[in-house]
């Protein structure tokens, strides 16, 4: 069986699969690649069928040694990578802020819930690779590897993204200057972001309502707003239940770019349809 070493980690990689869908009501989180796009692509290159793990860089990428000739293929962010005959140095990610590594085999750790996805939230699954990590790859797949589009798929990343959402469920609880505002305004990415959920700094959204909004069931994509007015994306690792008001939900067809967007990059919100 081939078996990758981690060289070095880089900032945050992580091992991600489709992660945990329809478990919320236990408590957890849906999880999975954040970039579904760029991480069912990557699987297609390598010839790996739909699900197969594979490992999420955040910023900046790892630096791997592989003990035996391996097929890999990089998607998502591009990266300055450094190859040679056993070790892979995936470098700093440009034009966006996470990169696919995607190996023939696919990533074999334990599965927890169905899933080898690492959530950072509650801990399920493996944790971010470290320095001296061994990591198996599984069995060959019978499929070839694919030959690369010639349109990529979610390719393309501008320097605006814009994300359509749906308004709701609580819209109701704001003003209808808010939701304009939403709509209307440019909004920054703060760099406490992460894959829980994408703090946006802009203008505060003006509440209609005050008083205290019971708990209720959240799903990936909900722009919750805290008692700040400034709206926070909800990403895969997201808490199940919240007690903030959700002005709007980002479409799902959108979430690959959300899971694209950089510290301190501008992203605008549009009503679909």
């Amino acid at each position: 069986m081939t078996r990758l070493e981690v060289v070095r980690p880089g900032l945050l990689t992580t091992v991600q699969d489709r992660g945990r869908p329809g478990l919320a009501h236990l408590g957890v989180p849906p999880s999975g690649a954040a970039d579904p796009v760029a991480y069912e692509l990557g699987n297609r290159l390598v010839g790996n069928p739909s699900g197969a793990a594979a490992l999420e860089a955040t910023l900046d990428g790892p630096t791997l040694r592989f003990d035996r000739p391996t097929t890999v293929a990089l998607t998502g962010a591009a990266t300055p990578e450094v190859r040679t005959v056993e070790l892979l140095e995936v470098g700093r990610c440009v034009g966006g802020v996470r990169t696919y590594i995607c190996v023939r085999g696919g990533i074999e750790v334990d599965a927890v819930l169905g899933s080898r996805s690492t959530d950072l939230l509650t801990g399920l699954g493996p944790g971010p690779l470290r320095t001296g990590d061994v990591l198996e790859i599984g069995s060959v797949p019978g499929d070839a590897p694919a030959q690369l589009p010639g349109t990529v798929p979610g390719s393309g990343l501008s320097d605006t993204p814009v994300l359509r959402v749906i308004p709701g469920p609580r819209d109701d609880w704001f003003t209808a200057a808010a939701l304009q505002t939403l709509c209307s305004e440019q909004w920054r990415v703060s760099s406490s972001s992460n894959r829980v959920g994408i703090r946006l700094d802009g203008p505060p959204l003006e509440r209609a309502r005050h008083d205290e909004l019971r708990s209720e069931g959240l799903v990936t994509g909900a722009l919750q707003v805290p008692a700040s007015g400034r709206p926070i994306l909800l990403m895969q690792d997201h808490p199940t239940t919240g007690g903030y008001p959700v002005i709007a939900v980002v479409r799902s067809d959108d979430l690959w770019l959300a899971g694209q967007l950089a510290p301190r990059q501008c992203v605008r919100f549009v009503i679909d349809g």
